[in-house]
Formats: structure tokens, sequence, C-alpha cells
């Protein structure tokens, strides 16, 4: 073990998953705020404690069931730890209590099998409903396993000032493990997840963390010199920098977004990563002046929607214990109206890029075939070969990235183009 195990380290995890239990916030927040209040936790005490909590929120249906009638959080903890963290009771002992070892010895015994299917998986009953309807039944717990570990660490090479082989060696230099990416050519791959906010090659811009999903998100784009480009729903603006990269820092981008404090964020990522033809633009929602502006000018639109976020339950498991269908369907339609504002955007011949990072059909390819059906200029252009074109291998006319099928986020795209006349 890489920590010194103590009840007072145990306690700490037992105090931060009493908050994250709530559900009132975003794990992640949560967890960084709890880390910013106790400082003095160091670096392998702090991935203790968060790898320990997001163990139960990934697996806590299953874990319920092994806790039995009593279910507190020192349970949860101890049932992750001994079952998904794979720590044996010698391990365990310095935390445990009269009594513990014997349950512990039941938990361990504890056989899953007669548990129903979405409890097995660690599924809400309506999320796994509806991933039956997308997926065999052989196929959704082969999914949920995948969206049940932690996801790996991916950067993407900017290459204004790199190119792969340059960044993995001198990642090699600095003693970090990493590969070339499966898919995408601009992805590098880390074995572990250590600290590099302070590397020369993160301070100089030549590469920022993207999940190599992302990436392919942004290189369906196809951005080119010279044209006017929107990333319509920027965010922190990942998928902003590759399009300008894709552009070599010529024409005009634009990043629009919503919230001032995501667009902030994208500022020092600018500063590093050398770009000058980037413009964030705050706007009020999809309906903005400042979007009207623009109306029939624009070469190339991504929209990167506002969605569940079920594809990155790697990332965020809490997402799946605090969305519901009821919010869905809202999204469903608040996708909708978005996909039609950044519509009106694209001038005759340009190309409009829908995207989620959602599991859900009704969140995908409903949201295309309804644009589709009210919008018949637009003509939807298969992915295979503008991908193929950039040396990514991947069948289907639709992008569908899956965890379990690819080691990516789940993300869906679908290419719009609109036509002439």
């Amino acid at each position: 073990m890489k920590v010194r195990f103590t009840p007072a380290l145990f306690a700490h995890a037992e105090a931060l998953l009493g908050q994250l239990l709530d559900f009132e916030h975003p794990a992640d927040a949560v967890v960084s705020r709890y880390f910013r209040e106790h400082r003095q936790l160091g670096h392998a005490d702090r991935g203790f404690v968060a790898e320990t909590v997001f163990a139960v929120l990934r697996r806590g249906r299953s874990i319920e069931a092994r806790c039995g009638g009593e279910l507190t959080d020192r349970r949860r903890l101890l049932v992750a730890l001994l079952t998904v963290r794979g720590w044996n009771l010698r391990e365990l002992a310095p935390v445990l209590k009269s009594g513990e070892e014997a349950w512990l010895a039941e938990v361990a015994a504890f056989d899953e099998a007669a548990l129903p299917p979405a409890v097995r998986c660690d599924l809400p009953d309506w999320l796994y409903e509806r991933l039956l309807g997308s997926f065999s039944a052989d196929e959704v717990p082969a999914l949920a396993a995948a969206l049940n570990r932690p996801a790996p660490l991916d950067l993407r090479v900017n290459s204004l000032k790199c190119d792969r082989p340059a960044l993995l060696a001198r990642l090699a230099e600095a003693g970090i493990a990493a590969q070339p990416g499966a898919l995408s050519p601009l992805a590098v791959r880390l074995r572990d997840k250590p600290a590099l906010a302070k590397h020369p090659a993160f301070l100089d811009g030549s590469f920022e963390v993207q999940d190599e999903g992302s990436q392919l998100l942004g290189l369906l784009v196809e951005a080119k010199r010279g044209e006017m480009v929107v990333d319509f729903c920027a965010g922190a603006g990942g998928k902003t920098l590759l399009l300008g990269a894709q552009m070599r820092n010529t024409g005009r981008l634009y990043a629009l977004d919503v919230s001032e404090r995501r667009l902030s964020k994208l500022k020092p990522r600018l500063a590093r990563s050398g770009l000058s033809n980037v413009h964030p633009v705050r706007i009020e929602h999809e309906r903005d002046q400042k979007i009207k502006r623009l109306a029939g000018k624009v070469d190339r639109v991504l929209v990167d929607a506002p969605c569940s976020g079920l594809g990155t339950l790697r990332r965020n498991p809490d997402l799946k214990w605090r969305q519901d269908a009821a919010a869905i369907a809202e999204l469903s339609a608040k996708q909708a109206a978005i996909l039609a504002a950044a519509a009106s955007l694209v001038r005759p011949g340009g190309r409009l890029v829908y995207a989620t990072c959602s599991l859900l059909a009704e969140e995908n390819e409903r949201v295309v075939d309804a644009f589709l059906a009210a919008h018949p200029a637009f003509a939807l252009v298969p992915v295979a070969p503008i991908l193929a074109r950039q040396g990514v291998e991947l069948t289907g006319d639709m992008l569908h990235l899956l965890p379990h099928r690819h080691d990516t986020d789940g993300f869906f795209a679908a290419v719009l183009e609109k036509q002439h006349g």
C-alpha cells in the first residue's frame, strides 16, 4: 500500500462520502472542496480517499446489497475496499472494530448471481431499462462493467507546437509511461495518473488533457485554414483548442457559451496553446442577438450539446444517481432547440456536427432524426469516410463510441451538411 492506512484516514473517507451521498452537487466539485479544506492530506492520501469514495458511487447498489440490513457509510466503505478495491482482511485490520472481521468474511462469500440485473450492473432501474432499448441483454452488463471502472488519462497533442513522437519522448524522459492512443492520431494515453500541471510540456502548451473519444468529435468538424468556425457550446474549450490547431491559427473561431465561468477557464488554456484566432463570446441563450449576426455565414459549427453525461460515468459516477427519466425528456427538448439555433449559422455547403456524451437514443439519434425531418436543407453525411481521411478506422454513418468497445468515454456524433440551393 502506498498510504499509511489509519483510522484517521478512514475517517476522512467516511466524512467525504457522507457529503457525496447527499447528491446536491457534482462529486468532483465536492471532492475538490474537501481536499482544499484538508490540505494536510498528501497526494497518496488524497488518492486513497478519492478512489475509495468513488468506488462506492460506482458500485452503490451491489455494495448496499452486500451490506445487508445495517446500511451505514462506514459499512459501504469497508465493502468497497474489500470487494471493489481488492483489499484483504489483514490490510483492513487497522480500522476494524469488534465483529467486523466475521461480517466481512460473510460479505466476501456473498453471491451476487441472485440479485436483479440492474443491481448487479450498479445502474438505477430506469437507466438499465433504457439501455436495454439500444443494447442486448448480454451487452448491457459489459457496458456497465466498463462504465464502473475508472477512466484512463488521455492527452491531446497540440499540433501547432509538437507532434506525438516528440511528446512521447518528453514524457519518457520524465519517467511518465505513455503510449499512442488507439484511435485519435493526436492522442497519448498514460499508464498512470501523474500530476501534470507543472510538467514543462504542459506549461508550454504542447498538450492538453482530453479523452480520446472527445478528440474524435473535433476531428469530425474537419476545420480548415481561413474558415469561419463556431464551437456553439464551448464550455472550457477543449474542443475549441483542437479546432484552432486544425485551422493552423488562421480564420475566425468563435467559442460560444452561456457560462462566463466556463469560458474563463478557456483563457489560460488559450494562452498556453499559442492560438490567436479564437474569440470567446458569452451568450444569454441560443436565440441571442450575437448568434443572429452570424446567420448563414459560418463554414462549420460544432454543437457539443448539454446532455445527461451518462457516457462519462467512468469519471462522474454520481450522474447515474443524480439523473432521472424526467430530466432526460427536458434535455431532449433543449438539445433540439440548440441544434436548430446552431443550424441557422451554417452557410450553404457548410457542416454542422451534433455531439453528446450520452448513451441514450433520446438524446442522440432521435434528436438528429427529428432535426432532419424539420430541416430538409440538411443531409446526414457518414462519419466513417471523414475519420478515414484523418487516419481513424471506424465504421458507421453516425459515431458511437463506447467504453466496453473502444475504451473511451461514451460519445455520439452525427455530421450534417447544408445543401446548396
